[in-house]
C-alpha cells in the first residue's frame, strides 16, 4: 500500500518527542483495553486478517479496514500449503465455491527439477512415503531394504507422489492414515483478496476507501494513534495491523522496528512474475525449476498459469532474468512481465508498541515452499491467541515476538536446505550456495540425518519429519546407516511389509478421478448452490 511522504511539521514535533521519550526510559501505564482494531492495506494480508480476526472475536471488538483502490498489491503469491484449509473452515467457506470463484486447482506436491543437478528432479510432497512405526520412521526400513538390493525408490511408497504423477485427485475418505492424501490449493491471490474481502464486510468489518498521508502518536507511550488519510480523514484505532506491504508504513517507517537481513543465507533478492495461458491438463502440483542464478515456478490455475523467476541480482542482471523466464515459458504469456524486489529476512520485532506486522512488512521469504501465506496465517492465529483484550502487555508483546523469531527461522532453515545441497557445477551462484556459512541449527540436523537417517523436528516446527527427509535425500544427502530399531523386523518382514505398501498405496490411483475432472465436478457443485462471492 503506497503512501504520501509528506508529513506536517506539528507531526513530525510529535514524532520526535515520542522518539526522545523512547530513548529515556519505559513509560509504565495502567492499558486502556482494545476495542478499536485498524488494518492498515489490503490484499490478501489485510483481508485475511480482518476476517479472521472478526470471525474469531466478533463483536467485542470493532474492525476498520484502510485501503486505496488505486494502490496495486504484489498479488503473486498463488500456491498455498495444508494449513490454508483449517483458515478456511474456520471461515466457514464452502470449498466448492471458494475454487469455482478464485480459480483455484489443487495442489499435491512441488517438484523441483535441476536442484540438485542438471536434469534431476524430486518432490516434495504434502505426504509421507510408506508407513512409519511408534519408534522407527518407515525411511529406516526402506534404507535397510535398499542396502540389500531394493530398487524402488523412496517416492515409489508416497501416495501424493503417485496421484501427481497420474494427475489425479479426489478427496479420499479412509480410516487407514496410510491412505490419506493432504492437499492444498493454487489459487488467483487477487481474486482470493476480493473473496476475503466480501466475506469481512458480511461479518461486519468496515472498509475506508484512502491512501494514508501520515501517521500521528501519541505523546507520551509513543504508539501509533491515528493513520491520516489524503482526504483529510483520521482513523483512530487502539491496535493497528501493518498490512501495507515492503515499505511497512507503520512498523518500519513510524516505529522503526528494525529488520534481520538474511541475505547472505538467502541471496535471491529479485522476482519476475508474468501469467500465461493455461495448458490443457492441469497438474495438481507446483513445479519449481533451477535456473543459472535462481529458480522458476510454474503454478496452474483453471484460467491461467503462474509463472516467476526469483534470482539473485549479484549474479544476473534484471534483462538476463527476464529473457530466461520468457525463454522458458511452455504456454503463451498473458501479461507484461512484473519485477519485484525484496530483502530475505524478518521485522526484528513483528509486534511493536501497538502496531503488528502481518504479511510482506513483517518480513520475506521467498516462495520456495509456498509459506508467504502460511505467514499471514499463523501471524494472525499467533494474535488471536495473544489478544490484548485488557491492554497491550509487554509479556504478550515479547511472546508473540518471541515465537515468530522461531517461526521465521525455521522456515528459513529449510529454504537454505535446498540450497546448500546442491551438485550443480554450472554457475558461480550454485558453487557459492554450497560454501555457506549454515545456521548451527541447520547443520544439526543434517548431521544427524547423514549419521543414521535421524530426523529432529523441533517444536512448532511448520515442515513434519516427512518434508525434512524428502529435501534432505532429494537433493543428495544419504545417510550412512539406517536406524538399529529397523533390525527388529527380520529381512524376510521387511521385504513383505515394503511389498504391501507398495500395492496399497496403489489401489486408490485408478478410480481417481483426473484432477481436471475433479475441479470441474466442484464447480458443478458450487453452480447449483447459486452462491457466489
Amino acid at each position: 500500500m503506497a503512501v504520501a511522504n509528506k508529513t506536517p511539521a506539528s507531526q513530525q514535533e510529535t514524532d520526535q518527542q515520542a522518539t526522545d521519550h523512547q530513548t529515556t526510559g519505559h513509560h509504565e501505564a495502567k492499558q486502556a483495553p482494545v476495542k478499536r482494531v485498524v488494518v492498515a492495506g489490503g490484499g490478501t494480508a489485510g483481508w485475511l486478517t480482518a476476517a479472521l480476526l472478526k470471525k474469531v472475536i466478533g463483536d467485542a471488538v470493532n474492525i476498520t479496514l484502510v485501503e486505496s483502490e488505486a494502490i496495486g498489491t504484489v498479488g503473486v503469491g498463488e500456491a498455498t500449503i495444508p494449513p490454508i484449509r483449517l483458515v478456511n473452515q474456520v471461515l466457514g467457506i464452502d470449498e466448492a465455491t471458494f475454487l469455482r470463484d478464485t480459480k483455484a486447482t489443487i495442489k499435491l506436491a512441488i517438484r523441483f527439477e535441476n536442484w540438485k543437478q542438471q536434469g534431476q528432479q524430486y518432490y516434495h510432497t504434502f505426504g509421507a512415503p510408506g508407513k512409519s512405526m511408534a519408534f522407527c520412521h518407515f525411511h529406516h526400513f526402506w534404507l535397510k531394504a535398499r542396502q540389500q538390493g531394493l530398487k524402488h525408490d523412496l517416492w515409489e511408497y508416497d501416495l501424493n507422489y503417485l496421484a501427481a504423477e497420474a494427475g489425479k485427485f479426489a478427496r479420499i475418505n479412509a480410516k487407514d492414515p496410510v491412505l490419506e492424501l493432504p492437499f492444498a490449493y493454487h489459487f488467483d491471490a487477487s481474486l482470493y483478496a476480493k473473496y476475503l474481502r466480501k466475506l469481512s464486510e458480511g461479518l461486519g468489518v468496515k472498509r475506508v476507501e484512502g491512501k494514508i498521508s501520515y501517521v500521528s502518536r501519541h505523546k507520551h507511550s509513543g504508539n501509533v494513534k491515528a493513520v491520516h488519510l489524503e482526504n483529510g480523514h483520521a482513523i483512530e484505532g487502539d491496535l493497528f495491523i501493518d498490512c501495507t506491504g515492503f515499505r511497512g508504513l507503520l512498523i518500519n517507517e513510524t516505529l522503526g522496528a528494525g529488520y534481520d537481513d538474511w541475505s547472505h543465507l538467502l541471496p535471491c533478492d529479485s522476482a519476475i512474475a508474468v501469467p500465461s495461458e493455461r495448458h490443457e491438463n492441469t497438474a495438481p502440483f507446483t513445479r519449481s525449476i533451477a535456473h543459472s542464478a535462481g529458480w522458476q515456478w510454474r503454478i496452474p490455475l483453471q484460467h491461467r498459469n503462474g509463472n516467476g523467476h526469483v534470482y539473485s541480482s549479484r549474479y544476473i542482471s534484471d534483462s538476463q532474468a527476464h529473457d530466461t523466464l520468457m525463454a522458458n515459458l511452455d504456454t503463451k504469456p498473458l501479461g507484461d512481465p512484473k519485477l519485484i524486489k525484496f530483502t530475505t529476512g524478518r521485522r526484528r520485532q513483528q509486534w511493536c508498541k501497538n502496531v503488528v506486522a502481518v504479511g510482506l512488512s513483517s518480513g520475506f521469504l521467498e516462495p520456495l515452499e509456498s509459506t508467504s501465506i502460511h505467514l499471514i496465517q499463523s501471524a494472525i492465529v499467533r494474535l488471536i491467541k495473544l489478544f490484548p483484550h485488557q491492554g497491550i502487555s509487554d509479556s504478550a508483546v515479547e511472546e508473540y515476538n518471541a515465537q515468530s523469531k522461531v517461526e521465521f527461522e525455521q522456515i528459513r532453515d529449510f529454504l537454505v536446505l535446498h540450497y546448500c545441497l546442491n551438485e550443480r557445477e554450472d554457475s558461480d551462484f550454485w558453487r557459492d550456495m554450497r560454501h555457506l556459512t549454515l545456521p548451527d541449527s541447520l547443520t544439526h540436523k543434517m548431521a544427524l540425518f547423514k549419521q543414521n537417517g535421524n530426523l529432529v523436528r523441533e517444536q512448532n516446527d511448520l515442515f513434519l519429519e516427512s518434508s525434512w527427509l524428502q529435501v534432505m535425500y532429494g537433493q543428495g544427502l544419504v545417510p550412512e546407516d539406517y536406524h538399529g530399531l529397523a533390525n527388529s523386523f527380520s529381512d524376510e518382514k521387511t521385504q513383505a511389509m515394503l511389498s504391501s505398501l507398495y500395492n496399497i498405496k496403489r489401489e486408490p490411483i485408478a478410480s481417481l478421478p483426473t484432477h481436471d475432472a475433479y475441479i470441474q465436478s466442484m464447480i458443478d457443485s458450487a453452480n447449483k448452490t447459486s452462491v457466489s462471492f
